[in-house]
């Protein structure tokens, strides 16, 4: 099986994750992470992906994986069973954050979080001047059928992390291209002007 390019903000989170470690993928979706990481970094790789159709993609690409509600599925690893726990582009989606970011920092040593930033000065613009709820490439939901329940910007991820208790290790704010397969980072102004954030968080 050949690989596709992996999306921007993936290659970003795999050239964190250290070779032969052991990740947890949290909502992995079809699998397109944990299997560049296996195939490419030796990863030891799970997966907990609620939508029945995506788990048998992961299956389809030899991922080890669970159908399952990822509140319900982290309880049943022991402490410090990874390396890694990666949360991508889903934090926004779940209904407890800081519950499930400290079940990250229970399963695995460090913890990977990306989500659209929704402080992006398009967002800003739009609110302003149309007086209505923002519909962008990065954010192409109307209100009514959105999965998003959360509403941050990068800086609210940071002062997040004091109030529940973790540590940023690294974060990168980015700009993707239409079809995410292209990117830059977003060294001036990042809350401003980049579309997602991802963070490598630890406990304090």
């Amino acid at each position: 099986m050949t690989d596709n390019p992996l999306r921007y903000d993936l290659a970003t989170i795999a050239s964190w994750v250290e070779p032969g470690t052991r990740v947890l993928g949290l909502g992995c979706g079809e699998g397109e992470l944990l299997h560049w990481l296996k195939r490419h970094k030796n990863v030891t790789e799970r997966g907990i992906e609620i939508e029945e159709s995506k788990v048998l993609a992961c299956i389809e690409k030899g991922i080890s994986v669970l159908q399952g509600d990822i509140y319900e599925e982290i309880e049943d690893y022991p402490d410090n069973a990874f390396d890694y726990a990666i949360c991508s582009q889903t934090l926004q989606q779940v209904y407890d954050p800081s519950t499930l970011i400290h079940s990250m920092m229970r399963v695995a040593k460090m913890g990977v979080v990306s989500f659209p930033n929704f402080g992006h000065i398009n967002i800003r613009f739009q609110l302003a001047f149309t007086g209505r709820a923002p519909v962008t490439k990065d954010l192409p939901y109307s209100w009514h059928n959105t999965p998003n329940i959360r509403v941050l910007s990068l800086t609210d991820f940071q002062s997040f992390s004091k109030q529940v208790g973790f540590k940023i290790l690294k974060q990168a704010a980015i700009n993707t291209t239409p079809n995410q397969q292209h990117g830059r980072t977003v060294p001036f102004l990042p809350n401003l002007f980049a579309t997602y954030g991802i963070f490598l968080i630890s406990r304090e």
